[in-house]
């Protein structure tokens, strides 16, 4: 209930921050509070000097848990989760890929998954850890079965939230160009933005804590530096399309627990299918289908829930992840 109550209360102080003139966040966050203390890694990718956010507590337990945020939001979201796993013993880890949140959004950059793995493990090199349990929720799901398929020997268990890449994207939409995806971000709007999430994480409603996770977002829309933040998010879509992870699953022998939130529907290229007929983001089938492909998975599902089961009901949710943890 605590924890609740304090959520409340971030997202309270956001909303009077929003509505006493309108925030204004740089490509960095750099005034955006997040929940807990933020370091940064500093390191050398594709010949730029890059610094990658991440927050890092409990760090004298053994027992690491690593938290891989999804495509539309930073590691700031994943503040309650982390206090309860605190409270389980786990040392957590909760980094903030570079073109997202605190981390570095480069003028040009050759964004892959394995990419990004790299610059995880990098990180996760320098804090001594070699051996680590890996959650991922949506995009960050996609990103944490390419890392244990790269390195199964140092992941000892990979879950799956609402991952996104369940079906193979490009066998059914078209490719689009990044200045597709560009222009698409410019043309964002508050509103725009609270129909996509309400109508394909929500299932139409919206409440004061789904809000919450749209203030740096809506603060960054109205800084200078919208333009990089809009080219770095049109940029990290293309792996999404073009980085197929199902046909990796049958070489994961790593222990795998799925949880997925039925009811979503989150299905990227919807808008340029190559078939009228294809459907895509059908949850309630791809949780089973996946879960055969593992060698070694277990199928959570939690009904009437969508993209964020995390939000829509944590303490249902927070069930199912402790025990997913613990078998």
């Amino acid at each position: 209930m605590r924890i609740l109550i304090l959520c409340i209360a971030i997202f309270l102080n956001a909303c009077a921050s929003t509505k006493s003139g309108n925030p204004r966040y740089n490509k960095d966050l750099d005034s955006y509070p997040y929940p807990f203390s933020v370091s940064k890694f500093e390191f050398k990718s594709q010949r730029q000097n890059l610094s990658m956010a991440y927050m890092d507590l409990n760090s004298s337990s053994k027992k690491v848990i690593v938290l891989l945020h999804g495509k539309n939001f930073g590691a700031y979201y994943w503040d309650f989760i982390a206090k309860d796993l605190v409270e389980q013993g786990y040392r957590v880890i909760m980094p903030d890929q570079i073109g997202f949140g605190k981390s570095s959004k480069p003028d040009h950059y050759q964004y892959s998954f394995y990419q990004l793995v790299h610059n995880t493990l990098q990180l996760l090199k320098s804090l001594s850890i070699d051996s680590f349990t890996l959650v991922g929720h949506s995009m960050g799901g996609m990103l944490a079965t390419h890392l244990t398929y790269y390195r199964p020997d140092q992941v000892q268990k990979l879950i799956l939230i609402n991952s996104i890449g369940l079906e193979p994207y490009l066998d059914l939409v078209e490719y689009k160009d990044p200045e597709f995806f560009y222009q698409s971000e410019l043309g964002k709007t508050p509103e725009k933005m609270r129909n996509y999430q309400k109508a394909n994480y929500y299932d139409g409603k919206w409440s004061d804590r789904y809000e919450q996770l749209l203030v740096p977002h809506l603060g960054q829309m109205n800084h200078p530096d919208w333009k990089i933040i809009a080219w770095n998010n049109a940029l990290t879509y293309g792996p999404i399309f073009s980085e197929d992870i199902t046909t990796k699953m049958s070489s994961i022998k790593v222990p795998t627990r799925i949880i997925n939130g039925t009811r979503d529907r989150t299905g990227p290229g919807r808008g340029w299918k190559k078939s009228k007929s294809t459907k895509l983001g059908q949850y309630q089938v791809l949780g089973k289908q996946v879960a055969k492909r593992f060698p070694n998975a277990k199928l959570y599902e939690l009904d009437n829930l969508g993209h964020m089961p995390h939000f829509e009901d944590y303490p249902r949710f927070k069930k199912v992840l402790l025990k997913a943890l613990s078998q």
